[in-house]
């Protein structure tokens, strides 16, 4: 069964053939032959789940859920959970199989599907929004970052997908493995760690960073930098991580495969309506950040950041856990990312059908099942299954 709330959480750093998974290097070959060998008896009755984090707020439902003892309660065994460093390091460990479970950035995940050929999927959402622009506090406009380097967490990322729509409705343009130029209006996206980004930005290397929280709100608090703009204003109620699973843990595993789906959609139920006692827990054990900063992130207010927000209709400072995939959000991610500049191999997106996209990566039946379990749609502020996107940089 899972084992409490130890005061340290286990690290495990990332490994060279991690870098493909960014995008750095390339390691398809051997990283999908791993997915075979590395994943040490899945089908294993008495094998806990064993679950991968990164340590920002995008986490907070499997790790309420490893909190509160709601996977005991689902009678799954799972493991302490595994903090990991890096997008790059959680997505080797995943490709795998040294981990089951993890919360992903959903364009790596169509990554993991199409490029590596993995055999994974995604079972739910794991929350909204909960993102943003950060920039220097000498920055005011988008445009003033021309000339400039913006680093974001993963070429295979929401974020760098969005914040190429900015730059670009500023008149601006992405570039990669180039010096930016002000006269050019060019800007440069360099990857990296969220943990390096805020040191990167006091330090100038950086004119912005793109990312989760609680680092949006770490730069306010020390004075480093501030919001420029909510991701979720840009585009409403995206999916910034999603939950996967290992494709053998559901086939082989299923009744596990499910309640583990029942205890993280429980968490997501409660972490909305208990936000301070969320960021108590996940300052108490499992991110290695105060718990004023945690709080901060978990219920920003509008009315503190109206330059950030375009349309506060939306909602877009807020971050939410909504489990249910949406088949409107993978079709135009897709559209998106085929149209977004990534130093990366793309060429499973050629071709790449946004319907039939969905329909191979996206499986909705363990997470449906867990939504009416505990009371429907409507305990997420949710009225259907279908909804139309509304993007607006």
């Amino acid at each position: 069964m899972s084992t409490g709330r130890p005061s340290r959480r286990v690290l495990l750093r990332a490994g060279a053939g991690a870098a493909a998974l960014t995008g750095l290097g390339w390691g398809a070959g051997s990283l999908y032959a791993d997915t075979r060998q590395g994943a040490g008896g899945a089908a294993d009755p008495s094998r806990p789940v064993r679950i991968g984090y990164l340590p920002i707020t995008d986490a907070a439902p499997l790790l309420v859920a490893h909190a509160n003892g709601y996977y005991d309660d689902a009678a799954v065994p799972v493991a302490e959970p595994v903090l990991f460093r890096s997008w790059a390091s959680l997505s080797e460990a995943f490709v795998a199989g040294r981990v089951d479970a993890i919360h992903m950035l959903m364009p790596m995940a169509l990554y993991m599907r199409y490029g590596l050929r993995a055999d994974v999927r995604i079972t739910a959402w794991n929350h909204i929004n909960g993102s943003a622009l950060t920039v220097r506090p000498d920055v005011a406009e988008v445009a003033d970052l021309a000339g400039e380097s913006v680093a974001i967490p993963a070429w295979w990322s929401i974020h760098n997908v969005v914040v190429q729509k900015l730059l670009r409705a500023a008149g601006l343009t992405p570039v990669m493995r180039e010096a930016p130029s002000r006269e050019r209006r060019t800007v440069a996206l360099l990857p990296m760690a969220p943990s390096d980004m805020l040191p990167a930005l006091n330090n100038g290397v950086i004119g912005g960073y793109v990312v989760a929280d609680p680092f949006n709100a770490a730069a306010e608090a020390r004075g480093v930098g501030h919001i420029h703009r909510f991701l979720g204003d840009v585009w409403n109620d995206h999916a910034c991580c999603v939950t996967m699973l290992r494709g053998e843990l559901i086939r082989d595993r299923p009744a596990l495969a499910q309640g583990f789906m029942d205890a993280l959609v429980r968490a997501q139920a409660w972490a909305r309506e208990n936000r301070p006692e969320t960021a108590a827990l996940l300052s108490d054990d499992y991110l290695p950040q105060p718990k004023p900063v945690i709080l901060t992130a978990l219920t920003y207010s509008a009315a503190a950041h109206q330059d950030a927000l375009h349309h506060p209709g939306w909602d877009g400072e807020r971050l939410d856990f909504r489990p249910y995939p949406y088949e409107s959000f993978t079709e135009e991610l897709v559209r998106a990312m085929q149209e977004t500049v990534v130093d990366a191999p793309a060429g499973f997106l050629q071709g790449l059908d946004p319907t039939a996209a969905h329909r191979e990566l996206v499986d909705d039946t363990l997470v449906t099942r867990s939504i009416e379990k505990v009371g429907g749609l409507g305990v997420f502020g949710l009225t259907g299954t279908t909804r139309t996107e509304e993007i607006d940089p």
